[in-house]
């Protein structure tokens, strides 16, 4: 159960992450209300989770989980450069996210 709030709280801090550039530095009221609604409900879950998650673990993948999407959307939806080491580096933040999770 906890993991599953951990990852859904990762997907609400890619929301928040990539609801901040829409907010236009909050000038623009529907998208600063659903970012900042999202920051509650990621950092709500997020604590929800340590109640059972040691803290470096859970604070780890929640963050690698918000970079992976944040980078990945960041390439999608703004056309962020995709280069081969850029990729590389996504996918060693991924590896440490399997690996805290198979160890904790």
């Amino acid at each position: 159960m906890a993991w599953g709030l951990l990852v859904v709280a990762g997907l609400m801090e890619v929301g928040w992450a990539i609801g901040l550039k829409y907010t236009e530095g909050f000038t623009r009221l529907v998208p600063s209300v659903l970012t900042i609604a999202a920051m509650i409900v990621s950092i709500a879950l997020l604590g929800l989770a340590l109640k059972t998650l040691p803290i470096g673990t859970a604070y780890a993948v929640w963050t690698g989980i918000g970079a992976v999407g944040t980078a990945a959307l960041g390439i999608v939806l703004f056309g962020d450069p995709a280069t081969v080491a850029r990729l590389a580096c996504i996918g060693l933040i991924v590896a440490g996210i399997i690996g805290l999770k198979v160890v904790t």
